[in-house]
């Protein structure tokens, strides 16, 4: 039997300690020792991005990271999105753009592009085209996954205030 190692895990803001083997996926040992089995395991080399999480904010393939290196960072999955029973605006825009049909790839199409419109607010439609298509779906065709994406991000910049508005309140 392979040697065990404690490791502290913060995921969705909840501190877990795991005793695992350092060979254990990060994926793994979120769905099986957590609970949270939002992440799915699809291809389990990298590519289809169904087990897409943010790991300090950063899009990461919870398929192709050890859990022994997660420690002390911040994980997020999908499960963090909901809060208090209602979905986040970006599970409202797929819901009412149609972005998913089986659902399988949506938890990790959530995620990345959580990360991307962390990162990049203001991107516009070819941008969110070309971020998304790091993903496979095999029954959208993209599109509406697109459509819900380009929503959330303009969702979001109308309700951010504007740094006029800002600059205003403080003039007060």
């Amino acid at each position: 039997m392979a040697d065990r190692q404690l490791i502290e895990l913060t995921v969705n803001g909840a501190v877990h300690e795991i005793l695992t083997e350092p060979r254990r996926t990060l994926l793994d040992v979120l769905r099986q020792d957590v609970g949270l089995t939002g992440a799915h395991a699809g291809c389990e080399h990298g590519v289809c991005g169904t087990c897409t999480i943010l790991v300090d904010g950063e899009p990461v393939r919870a398929c192709l990271m050890f859990a022994v290196q997660a420690e002390d960072h911040d994980i997020r999955t999908v499960e963090s999105l909901e809060r208090d029973g209602q979905l986040s605006d970006l599970q409202q825009e797929f819901s009412a753009h149609h972005g998913l049909q089986c659902g399988f790839c949506t938890p990790g199409f959530l995620m990345l592009a959580e990360g991307f419109l962390a990162q990049r607010p203001d991107a516009d439609r070819g941008e969110i085209r070309e971020a998304v298509s790091a993903n496979l779906c095999r029954c959208t065709g993209y599109q509406t996954i697109v459509d819900a994406v380009t929503a959330t991000a303009r969702r979001r910049r109308e309700a951010a205030p504007s740094t006029e508005d800002s600059g205003k309140e403080e003039a007060s």
